[in-house]
């Protein structure tokens, strides 16, 4: 029998019987590998573990730990699914039920609306259907051939989706027991490989997004490896839907939104409270890196926007005015401006690195649907840095935005990981200047010895950029800060200077963002502390509770006292019972509650509460003081 090379990933080369499946060799390569892996790529594509192996290739297995594995594990738990609403009601075609971000859903055209109690009954046939541990086969028929079947098993919806594709194309199939779908796949080898699965809601959905055609049925559910994994994620949902920004921002009077500016967020006093302190932050931070703040206007003539670019490849997500009959456009991003704030002085090489930052308000036309409390608006505040420099010091550059980047999200316990991507298909600039950028982003990340991932080809057209995924305190991730290498906006608006050859050269430039937007990064901030804030962003960081009306004096002396000393506090003296007061205070999630009586007026103390850990005692008034301009002036993450 004729043997074949198989190369994997760490480059190793095996030579094995052609013919042989992936499974197989899996097998022969470790038993923990053939358990864990549920597809497999070769030469870059993706396949089933039933494929043959007919040549030399390279060959990559896919498991649960990569993101391909995920969708391939869940992909093949929509069709559990489909089989199992199938199984049930009889009358339901299926349409589309692909795998998407932490789970799966599947589309049906039911005359009868789906009930919870079918959902039940739908979760617990998926169940039976994965202990069966039936095989998923792959099938070809022609294009003909599959319309065929299709017919005869009455789905006109995977009919219409043939009749969409080439007439010469081979049409793939998956079938497990009675069940057979239309799929390119590839799928896990058997239903049992779904080891653990829940549907978790329903929703409407147009046929193929069409608000002319028929209204669906869609089931969304999830998957994992690991019954154990799987409670651990609906747990991170169930805490999710506590900690959800706009529940919190009603509770604690933070932000509103109203139907008058759909996408346009209201910040009540809180709220200004927790925005002003993270502007305070960041320019105090910037002046520390050397940045330079600048303004630029909201409103700009349309011309500049076709000089950017914008006009061309971002005017549908643009509003727009007339102005002493000329066309102008709010901004969508703050560069142009950025840009023409550079354009207004002559630089030299000894001018550069030049950093300018801007806390600039941007407005963009989202669809309505799209919109989500403060994660999803339609105007925010960009915190925009532009640096212009010579290609020499680009890597200096980045390691100091690197650094600090790290500042400001250790300040909040943010941990995180970097995302490079590369340069794509579409891209302008030469290959060197690409390599030299590229290196530069890769050798900074390098020489920190941070951990990061490779998106190949996923870099804007214009450069390299280096993207900053958080994760927050229940492990959720969420893509803030961004490094962006730009080759095209100096070319486009002829920005130069003077090198020591005294001719004119273009400067590199970078776009970069720390929060990101300000009104996401408050939300993101609201769900990581639950709305209780570290006491420097806490909007009440002191709460005074006198037990009788005679001990008010002493509560408000002590307020003046704290507020010389740029605390926020507020005495709550009406007439309540003092258990009412403590409890109001930690539901409004005050850092430090004080209870004073005889006892604390008598001895020029306080009672201190500290949220999270109960009653701490008696404390002595300036130590009490001192305890909590520590902790602002340290921005102590608690």
């Amino acid at each position: 029998m004729e043997r074949i090379k198989l190369t994997l990933k760490d480059g190793n080369i095996r030579e094995v019987d052609q013919g042989l499946s992936l499974a197989e060799f899996a097998q022969s390569l470790s038993r923990s590998l053939a358990k864990s892996a549920l597809a497999a790529k070769v030469d870059g594509q993706m396949v089933d573990l039933n494929t043959k192996l007919v040549r030399d290739a390279q060959v990559e297995f896919v498991t649960f730990e990569n993101d391909e594995g995920k969708n391939v594990l869940r992909h093949s738990a929509s069709h559990i699914l489909a089989q199992a609403v199938k199984r049930l009601y009889k009358n339901v075609k299926i349409a589309i039920g692909p795998a998407i971000a932490n789970g799966f859903y599947y589309d049906f055209d039911t005359e009868q609306p789906f009930t919870p109690e079918d959902l039940t009954k739908i979760q617990a046939e998926m169940e039976k259907i994965i202990q069966a541990n039936l095989p998923i086969e792959r099938m070809e028929l022609s294009r003909d051939a599959a319309i065929q079947l299709f017919n005869e098993l009455g789905e006109s919806y995977k009919v219409e989706l043939i009749q969409d594709l080439p007439e010469d194309v081979t049409i793939s199939l998956y079938k497990q027991g009675e069940f057979t779908d239309l799929c390119a796949g590839p799928h896990v080898p058997s239903t049992g490989r779904v080891k653990a699965v829940k549907i978790q809601s329903l929703a409407g959905a147009y046929w193929r997004g069409d608000e002319k055609r028929k209204m669906l049925q869609r089931i969304y559910g999830t998957a994992f490896e690991k019954k154990a994994e799987l409670d651990e994620y609906l747990h991170m949902l169930e805490e999710a839907a506590k900690r959800d920004h706009r529940k919190l921002g009603r509770e604690l009077d933070l932000f509103s939104i109203h139907d008058e500016g759909p996408g346009f967020p209201f910040f009540h006093p809180n709220g200004m409270i927790i925005r002003n302190e993270l502007e305070n932050f960041w320019r105090k931070l910037h002046v520390k890196y050397g940045y330079q703040e600048i303004k630029t206007p909201i409103i700009l003539n349309q011309k500049l926007w076709q000089q950017s670019g914008h006009w061309d490849h971002y005017r549908e997500n643009m509003y727009f005015t007339n102005i002493d009959d000329e066309g102008y456009a709010v901004k969508p991003m703050n560069c142009p401006g950025g840009m023409l704030v550079y354009r207004t002085q002559h630089h030299s090489y000894r001018d550069l690195p030049l950093r300018t930052a801007e806390l600039g308000l941007v407005h963009r036309h989202e669809l309505s649907g799209a919109l989500h409390g403060l994660m999803r608006v339609r105007s925010f505040t960009q915190d925009d840095a532009h640096i212009f420099m010579l290609p020499s010091q680009i890597k200096s550059e980045i390691n100091g935005i690197i650094d600090l980047f790290d500042t400001v999200y250790r300040t909040f316990g943010l941990s995180y990981h970097a995302e490079l991507s590369t340069k794509p298909a579409k891209a302008m600039g030469s290959d060197e200047v690409w390599e030299t950028a590229t290196n530069a982003l890769r050798e900074a990340l390098e020489e920190r010895k941070m951990a990061y991932k490779i998106n190949e080809g996923d870099g804007a057209f214009y450069g390299p950029k280096i993207d900053f995924h958080l994760r927050d305190s229940i492990g959720r991730t969420w893509q803030c800060g961004t490094i962006q290498l730009d080759m095209m906006l100096p070319e486009k608006f002829d920005l130069t200077y003077v090198g020591e050859d005294g001719l004119k050269h273009r400067p590199v430039m970078v776009h970069r963002v720390v929060y990101g937007s300000i009104e996401r990064f408050i939300g993101i901030l609201i769900e990581h502390y639950a709305g209780a804030f570290p006491v420097w962003l806490a909007p009440v960081q002191v709460k005074i509770l006198p037990i009788t009306d005679r001990h008010s004096e002493y509560a408000h002396q002590l307020a003046a006292m704290m507020r010389e000393q740029d605390i926020r506090v507020i005495v709550d003296d009406r007439n309540e019972k003092i258990g009412y007061k403590i409890r109001e205070g930690q539901v409004e999630k005050a850092p430090y509650i004080l209870v004073v009586g005889d006892k604390e007026v008598e001895t020029n103390s306080v009672a201190v509460r500290k949220r999270g850990q109960g009653d701490l005692g008696a404390q002595d008034v300036s130590g009490f003081i001192a305890t909590v301009v520590r902790e602002i002036i340290e921005k102590v993450n608690s």
